[in-house]
């Protein structure tokens, strides 16, 4: 028989261990919130990382190193790339193809973690999934294998502590990844294959897996969008703040601004209409040329001309969203977008939808294009009283789409949430609603589109 003041002592520190978990309500502040990294080999994520030379498979496009960062130092600060200069505290030059391994790294200071994965509510999977496709999109030896991108991930995790994935059939798992999700939805019998995308997202293993992708597809039951990554990352409250204030008091002589290519389509479509107005009311527009990503790694280029904009103007290009959405949010210079995929229908998470009219103003792309509607002369009819309502709307969105730097500072954090947070934050809710359907025996609600209008 135990010592019994031995057991009553042992009573005790369980029951302090167990206060210290609970709320200051005595409930658990971790119920529903728990989240099991799931441990896999470095081939899947860390030992992806040493493929930076120009040698191996490098983080950037051999066409495009004029312009690009060196691959190797992008890495650096946990993918936020390197500071834009030895005093800047907030801006670096970030690779969002690197948003993976810094997305890991805030999910390890997370609090509510759980060694046991059964006690788990959702099983993170650090798979540096943007990595692991480049040899696929940038060997031309192996474009036809693309299909089998992320074939060996599925084994692996089929294989190794099954149970772990077949407890809920994937439904409560959930990885980041860099990119467009339609980047990575080629259907695995395609011929011939067609270059720069694979079929992750069409593996059927993969199928229940929630996806973290940076623009989904138009039926999202398998992928939700988070931000684009920018170059800001705060790590204390008083740099956003600071930088927020700067944001608030810029003046701002410029009408309308747009920042992105500037060759010509040899079709009519908004963004040739941009430039071709651009042109021609040089006293409203202003143009910052990022042709061949002259603006990949360098924020200055186009930051100092978005603070000095009231409009920023987002067409869409090759794919509905863009990065510049989110530069234009952090620099107070409302959005104008021209079609709802921009961000209406992707980011419910981080921009409630029910709210965009408050912050931004949707100009349909047709009117601009065939219907003769001028974009100037539509903001110029915008009253000065709303264009300064609608930048204080934006810039209290800001801190929701920015990715704050990992080991910030404790007031920071508990200001407000950030984009990994709400992220974090959305997938927990999708799963629990996607598991419950499970256990209660509903499986026609597991891929129901949920409602991303969430109240602020």
């Amino acid at each position: 028989m135990a010592n019994p003041p031995f057991l009553f002592l042992f009573l005790l520190l369980n029951l302090a261990a167990a206060a210290r978990r609970a709320g200051a309500d005595g409930s658990d502040p971790c119920a529903g919130r728990r989240i099991h990294i799931r441990h896999l080999p470095p081939r899947f994520n860390t030992d992806l990382l040493r493929h930076c030379g120009a040698d191996a498979f490098p983080l950037t496009d051999p066409s495009a190193a004029a312009t690009s960062a060196p691959p190797c130092e992008s890495l650096a600060n946990h993918g936020l790339g390197p500071r834009t200069h030895p005093r800047s505290r907030s801006w670096y030059r970030t690779d969002p193809r690197l948003l993976e391994p810094f997305f890991h790294r805030r999910i390890l200071e997370r609090g509510c973690l759980a060694d046991d994965p059964a006690r788990a509510d959702a099983v993170f999977v650090p798979y540096y999934a943007a990595l692991d496709a480049l040899p696929y999109v940038l060997d031309p030896a192996l474009l036809d294998a693309s299909a089998r991108h992320g074939a060996e991930l599925a084994a692996f995790l089929a294989r190794d502590q099954p149970r772990i994935l077949s407890r809920r059939h994937g439904h409560d798992h959930f990885l980041v990844v860099s990119g467009s999700a339609w980047d990575y939805a080629q259907p695995p019998d395609t011929e011939p294959r067609l270059w720069g995308t694979t079929s992750l997202l069409r593996l059927p293993e993969l199928a229940n897996v929630t996806f973290l992708t940076v623009e989904s597809r138009i039926w999202p039951w398998q992928e939700h969008a988070i931000p684009h990554p920018t170059s800001f990352h705060p790590a204390t409250l008083p740099h956003l703040r600071a930088w927020l204030a700067r944001a608030r008091r810029s003046r701002r002589a410029t009408l309308m601004l747009f920042t992105g290519g500037v060759s010509r389509p040899s079709r009519p479509n908004i963004r040739g209409s941009i430039l071709a107005e651009c042109a021609n009311r040089t006293d409203a527009c202003a143009v910052v040329d990022c042709s061949g990503g002259k603006c990949s790694h360098d924020p200055g280029r186009y930051m100092r001309a978005m603070l000095g904009a009231k409009f920023c103007l987002e067409p869409p290009g090759d794919t509905p969203t863009r990065r510049s959405t989110f530069d234009a949010i952090i620099a107070g210079c409302v959005p104008v977008f021209f079609e709802d995929l921009a961000a209406r229908r992707q980011y419910g998470w981080h921009l409630p939808p029910a709210r965009f009219d408050e912050f931004s103003v949707h100009i349909p792309k047709e009117s601009v294009v065939f219907g003769g509607v001028g974009i100037a002369e539509t903001l110029e009819a915008v009253p000065e009283a709303e264009v300064r309502r609608m930048r204080k709307r934006v810039l209290e969105m800001a801190p929701r789409v920015l990715y704050r730097r990992h080991g910030s500072a404790a007031e920071l954090r508990e200001a407000g949430k950030d984009a990994v947070d709400l992220a974090v934050d959305g997938v927990l809710r999708r799963i629990r609603r996607r598991t419950r359907a499970q256990e209660e025996g509903r499986p026609e609600s597991i891929y129901t589109m949920e409602d991303d209008s969430l109240e602020m």
